[in-house]
């Protein structure tokens, strides 16, 4: 440490500390610019989302690394016994550790959201699944601390073992709903963005899966907060598996009078041009109907239509009703209405009801 002249000896310690402190706060603050400036250049064009965000979480914490080492600097300015010089090291030796820890734990999750389209098949991507990326960074890096501290670990892995169990048994439903949605996820029978059906009623998109719930998102935009254990456990529908296009059925009737085999050619261009100019219709799809009810009043029949997604049939059963109801008005074909037929043989008399009946 250089001689600041008359200055008393704790003075020029002071001031040293001062300068060497705030020279490595600056030091960390230029070089958090460069790494905001450079660092997404250095990287692929596909990763430029990855790089902006890494950048982003190196440049915040550049600043106070750079305040770690200027402090462990500094205290080289100072007469300290072995005992103190050792504590110093190890609180910033502990807090620059921890603080890397938190770097890499936010990047590894940031990178999970970054490469979803590349490791989706084999680990959907989740709320669950960036919090157990987080949580396995940050549990090695606490190992990586204690081991720098001079800590043995293995004591600590056993007592864990043992104290986990009576963890696991405080913690049975938390656990219950963590594993369960680990098993979804990891399953991929529901997946986000799924519309799916619970057996209880309740219907939605998946929005995501957390440590405890999944989140569906109704088509009224309401949120439907169902807990991991019970969607395990629930008879579901998935309106997106195997695959999201689904088969619409309308169902009609016509008059006894009609021609059917008319009807049917009618149906099936008023179904093809549906399918071909409404958004969501698969428009390679062919339709058809199929008759199967004698009715009271009708043949009743059911069309077959396609659409892309689950909500698509709502707009292409809206749009098929109003061309063919306008179409069977240009063609002659009838639609009746409920009628029944009451058949009375000559000289039979209708029951009499009773007066407190009336």
């Amino acid at each position: 440490m250089p001689d600041l002249g008359g200055w008393p000896t704790w003075g020029a310690q002071l001031g040293w500390t001062i300068v060497t402190v705030a020279a490595g706060w600056s030091v960390g603050r230029i070089l958090g610019a460069l790494v905001a400036s450079r660092f997404p250049r250095w990287l692929p064009e596909s990763a430029g989302t990855l790089a902006q965000s890494s950048a982003h979480v190196i440049r915040s914490r550049l600043p106070w690394w750079g305040l770690l080492i200027g402090t462990w600097v500094a205290a080289g300015y100072w007469t300290l016994t072995p005992e103190g010089r050792l504590l110093v090291e190890r609180v910033v030796f502990a807090l620059g550790a921890a603080s890397v820890t938190l770097a890499v734990a936010a990047i590894a999750s940031q990178s999970v959201d970054a490469y979803s389209a590349r490791i989706a098949p084999v680990l959907p991507v989740t709320s669950l699944t960036r919090n157990i990326v987080w949580a396995l960074c940050a549990v090695l890096g606490f190992l990586v601390i204690l081991n720098g501290l001079g800590l043995s670990i293995t004591p600590m892995l056993t007592a864990l073992g043992i104290g986990g169990l009576a963890v696991a048994l405080a913690l049975q439903e938390p656990l219950a709903n963590f594993f369960a949605g680990l098993f979804m996820t990891l399953a991929g029978q529901i997946r986000v963005g799924d519309y799916v059906k619970l057996d209880s009623g309740q219907e939605g998109y998946v929005v995501d899966f957390s440590w405890r719930s999944t989140r569906l998102r109704m088509l009224a935009n309401n949120l439907v907060v169902v807990p991991n254990l019970k969607l395990a456990q629930a008879i579901l529908v998935n309106h997106h598996l195997p695959s999201p296009d689904l088969a619409v059925l309308v169902e009609v009737g016509v008059d006894y009078a009609s021609d059917l085999r008319h009807v049917e050619r009618v149906v099936i261009e008023v179904g093809r041009s549906v399918l071909r100019e409404v958004p969501g219709g698969v428009a390679e799809f062919e339709p058809f109907i199929r008759y199967h009810t004698f009715g009271d009043s009708s043949i009743n029949f059911t069309v077959i239509l396609r659409g892309r997604e689950f909500v698509d049939q709502y707009l292409i059963k809206h749009e098929f009703i109003k061309r063919l109801h306008a179409r069977f008005e240009q063609e002659g074909i009838v639609i009746p209405f409920p009628i029944r037929t009451i058949a009375q043989r000559e000289g039979a008399t209708l029951p009499r009801l009773p007066a407190d009946a009336l």
